[in-house]
């Protein structure tokens, strides 16, 4: 039966199908064939619609709706001025600029993609004119968004816990100090190509000129205030922190900035719907297929054939970073984790893991091969962007790659660097 369901899925994929058709048409098999006929599919919408109904999900279309406003509106645009006002002067300050920018764009919409076209638009000119290669760029930009999926809030860590039952609250601190980590490792590669290639550097800008630049932002910068003050403030729950930022994106855009009209708005909510439509079908048909493989205990053959059981932590947290990373090489990273992670959880929980470590690899993991060749979606989210051919979007990305896997090795070796922030704010 699993290669009837996953051989149905591989040739629909194949055929071009989107994502949720594979999906559905794997969960509808698999009920066909272990319940022998087409009773008991009312179960089956039982479980799609069971996946669709925790509160937390409501975060994500909130968050993407947040994310839109500031995209078309004034906010982005702020950020990055601020950030280049600081380090724009410096030998590679552009790139390290671009990391920064997406860093904090993260902060604010949790997206990968939103972030690589908010950041890349105005800043990818700007750099080809500064006498950056362009492979270099779209790949700065490409991997540079992995932070977003790190730095709260992020869409990922919502979907992985919801379907692993993990407080999203520690998952969004955790992964605090890894997207840092990136961060330095990124700014540090800019300034040694910067170095190598003699790029020349922008010109400094006066304090007056910061000083305009910080008032400028400060409105923007109310987001992670909102987001990650008032979630561990004890103000807001994550999905309250979401609504919260809806608001106060509504409010800087059409009262502060006057950026957008209420026609603009009107549009972007219904983008934000038809986005949010698109990855609810993803988890309540994920919710399906999940049921489907534990009915059928597809899990424990598959594990059991690699022997995971007789590994210990590291072995366990090496298989499940092997597995997500190349499951987003081809597949919608959602997806992954509505596969993977009822695979998983039963050996996580077994071998003692902390399942916010867990999902902060996992998080990572999914980032990574999100911006991986051959099937990325954030490379053909550059493509579509910045209408390159894919082999200039991913010439430049592996040493990204291999700088961000570094990252996911030592989070297995050493947990502190996502756990830290975690003990420290929950007291554990």
């Amino acid at each position: 039966m699993a290669w009837a369901i996953f051989g149905s899925m591989i040739v629909l994929l194949l055929l071009g199908f989107p994502m949720m058709i594979p999906l559905i048409a794997g969960s509808l098999i698999g009920f066909v064939a272990l319940f022998g006929g087409f009773g008991q599919l009312d179960t089956m919408v039982q479980q799609i619609l069971g996946g669709i109904r925790p509160a937390s999900l409501i975060a994500v279309p909130m968050f993407i709706f947040a994310a839109d406003i500031m995209t078309r509106g004034q906010s982005a645009n702020r950020l990055i001025d601020l950030v280049m006002a600081f380090v724009g002067h410096i030998k590679g300050g552009l790139a390290v600029s671009t990391a920064t920018a997406c860093t904090l764009f993260g902060a604010v919409s949790g997206s990968t993609q939103a972030t690589v076209v908010a950041v890349g638009g105005p800043l990818r000119p700007r750099m080809l004119k500064a006498g950056y290669n362009d492979s270099f760029i779209l790949a700065l930009i490409v991997n540079a968004s992995d932070i977003a999926f790190l730095i709260p809030p992020s869409i990922g860590m919502i979907i992985y816990g919801v379907v692993s039952g993990t407080s999203i609250s520690e998952l969004f601190i955790a992964g605090i100090g890894p997207g840092l980590l990136i961060l330095l490792m990124f700014s540090i590669y800019s300034y040694i190509y910067a170095v190598r290639n003699n790029v020349p550097v922008e010109d400094k800008t006066s304090w007056a000129e910061r000083w305009l630049a910080v008032r400028r932002a400060l409105w923007p910068l109310g987001f992670p205030v909102i987001i990650i003050g008032g979630i561990y403030g004890g103000i807001f729950s994550p999905t309250e922190a979401a609504a919260a930022c809806v608001l106060y994106a509504v409010f800087l855009e059409t009262i502060v900035f006057r950026e957008m009209t209420m026609k603009q708005l009107y549009s972007t909510a219904k983008s934000t719907g038809l986005i949010t439509a698109v990855v609810f079908i993803l988890v309540g048909a994920g919710a399906a297929f999940s049921y489907v493989i534990s009915f059928a205990q597809i899990p424990q053959a598959v594990l059991g054939g690699i022997g995971i059981d007789e590994m210990g932590q590291y072995g366990v947290l090496f298989t499940i970073s092997i597995a997500f990373f190349v499951g987003c090489m081809f597949v919608d990273p959602i997806v992954v984790i509505l596969i993977f992670v009822p695979i998983f959880a039963p050996v996580v929980s077994q071998v003692g893991l902390d399942p916010v470590l867990v999902g902060t690899i996992i998080t990572l993991q999914v980032a990574i091969g999100s911006a991986t060749p051959p099937f990325g979606c954030d490379i053909f989210t550059a493509i579509a962007v910045f209408k390159r051919p894919y082999v200039e979007v991913v010439k430049g990305t592996p040493p990204f790659i291999f700088m961000l896997l570094s990252v996911a090795v030592l989070l297995i070796f050493f947990p502190q660097i996502a756990l830290f922030l975690r003990d420290l704010a929950f007291a554990k």
